[in-house]
């Protein structure tokens, strides 16, 4: 029986991972539940609930419990941890019973917002529970020496938030977050088509656009796909071709918000840390920094150099997971 495992965990609006000590990488699972709604039983979890959205008979709903980051719905959060957390102890094979969990929240986030983090998980029966912050989970898994002296500039684009911080030994020194992350991105994309064309698609036809002709940049190689939506005048289906020239215009505006948080978050660091930033440059992680062109972009905005983190997607759950070490240390310069 092994009863004190560690884990770290990212609740991430978009996708949940779970780090283990001693395996690394124990989970990566879309944040979504299908619940039936007559029984208010947990149908699937994960990939399976995922795989559901839009496509349910009417008493079963795919629900997407987090939102901007943090819990929006308790009791489905509480039960997908529970499912999710089962999978670990049958993948890993052992029994997590008490174990120790690291957990990250958005830097914005509210004292109410960060005690229903910590309840969801100890229900789960986590014996001692840990809430660090995701720009500093961020830079713990990019590799950066967060405990020195020095300024790590972390962007971490996500599915609800964007976390833009600045981390020097053990802490942050400043940090701004928004409410755009690769949701907005997404939810921009299916307005535009609507407005533009009468057709309506869903949240998984708008981020396969976002990925495969999605650009940053507003200089980049013309590129378009075919789309397959609802037209709503006649109500039949109808197929479309879209350019990537269309889809930045459709989320231009949430990219300079982003652009907008990074400036505020430099122009409070203390000019100490201003020249370790131009040493250094600055680490982008967080699944929105994939967007085509998306580090070539800031490079040029705000003339600094812009590296990505070396595995973006689950560079907060590393961290998280890596915190488990450094715990005594990041609790003090939190204090």
């Amino acid at each position: 029986m092994f009863s004190n495992a560690e884990i770290g965990i990212d609740l991430g609006t978009a996708n949940i991972l779970v780090y283990s000590k001693t395996k690394g990488i124990v989970l990566n699972e879309p944040s979504v539940v299908a619940i039936d709604i007559n029984t208010k039983q947990v149908v699937a979890v994960g990939v399976e609930a995922k795989e559901m959205i839009g496509k349910t008979p009417q008493n079963i709903i795919p629900i997407r419990p987090l939102r901007d980051g943090v819990i929006a719905d308790y009791d489905v959060t509480s039960q997908m941890l529970k499912a999710l957390l089962k999978k670990v102890s049958k993948k890993i094979g052992i029994s997590m019973r008490k174990p120790t969990v690291v957990v990250c929240t958005p830097s914005g986030s509210t004292t109410v917002e960060r005690r229903a983090i910590h309840n969801a998980v100890t229900s789960y029966g986590a014996k001692h529970v840990h809430i660090i912050e995701e720009p500093v989970a961020a830079a713990i898994g990019s590799d950066l020496p967060v405990d020195e002296p020095i300024a790590n500039v972390v962007i971490d684009i996500g599915g609800g938030t964007t976390e833009v911080g600045i981390i020097s030994f053990g802490g942050v020194v400043s940090c701004n977050s928004v409410r755009i992350g690769g949701d907005k991105i997404d939810e921009e994309i299916i307005q535009n088509i609507r407005k533009q064309y009468n057709i309506l698609i869903g949240e998984r036809t708008a981020e396969n656009i976002k990925i495969e002709i999605g650009y940053a940049h507003p200089n980049h190689k013309e590129a378009t796909m075919e789309v397959r939506g609802r037209d709503m005048v006649t109500g039949l289906p109808k197929t479309i071709t879209v350019s990537s020239t269309e889809v930045y215009a459709a989320i231009k505006e949430s990219l300079e918000q982003i652009l907008e948080t990074v400036r505020a978050t430099l122009e409070d660091c203390p000019p100490e840390l201003s020249g370790d930033i131009v040493d250094h440059g600055i680490v982008l992680s967080g699944g929105g920094c994939l967007l085509n062109g998306m580090q070539e972009w800031l490079a040029n905005e705000i003339s600094v150099p812009v590296h990505m983190a070396p595995n973006p997607l689950e560079s907060v759950a590393i961290g998280t997971g890596r915190a488990l070490k450094m715990l005594n240390k990041l609790q003090k310069a939190a204090k």
